[in-house]
């Protein structure tokens, strides 16, 4: 599957303007995972040079073409530090507070902590999830959403940790059983 995504109009930038990030490095892409700038490029939008960064996110083998000015907007940030990913993963084994509410407001809280596309969010979402499991079985939407969490949370604990995707996922379970 190949998709592109745009993200409208920017001004022209010379070839000397910094980038944020840089060809072959690897971003998170909020509600889509960990990818890879491929390329910069300067494309013209209604006469207007706009300068892009393509990214590939391989998990999901999508393309996005997202405007260099519009990147933050967009939540595209770095992988975090090995300390951060390994400090995500302990708050995943800290005593589990349940939130009192009705799924759907459990669900679009959740939705929301994902959008914010922090790690620490993500980790929170798929505790939450993990053990209202534990409890109920999870509606399907809420189900999807646990699933998309977890994957989110293995792909950039992998890059951050270097480690195998297969390593992280059985160190997050063993993290939520504590």
């Amino acid at each position: 599957m190949f998709r592109v995504l745009n993200w409208g109009i920017i001004p022209s930038m010379s070839s000397d303007t910094k980038t944020k990030f840089q060809i072959g490095e690897h971003v998170v892409y909020p509600l889509q995972g960990v990818g890879v700038v491929k390329d910069i490029k300067e494309r013209t939008v209604r006469n207007v040079p706009v300068l892009y960064y393509v990214i590939y996110i391989d998990i999901s083998d999508m393309t996005v073409s997202i405007p260099v000015d519009k990147v933050d907007a967009s939540g595209v940030r770095p992988i975090v530090s090995k300390e951060t990913a390994l400090k995500a993963l302990e708050a995943i084994s800290a005593k589990y507070e349940p939130v009192a509410v009705d799924w759907k407001a459990r669900y679009q809280m959740n939705v929301d902590l994902i959008k914010e596309g922090s790690i620490f969010s993500i980790a929170k979402v798929v505790q939450g999830l993990y053990h209202r499991s534990k409890v109920k079985e999870l509606p399907v939407q809420e189900r999807k959403l646990y699933d998309n969490a977890i994957r989110l949370l293995i792909d950039e604990c992998s890059y951050a940790l270097n480690k195998d995707q297969k390593e992280i996922e059985k160190t997050i379970f063993s993290c939520l059983e504590k």
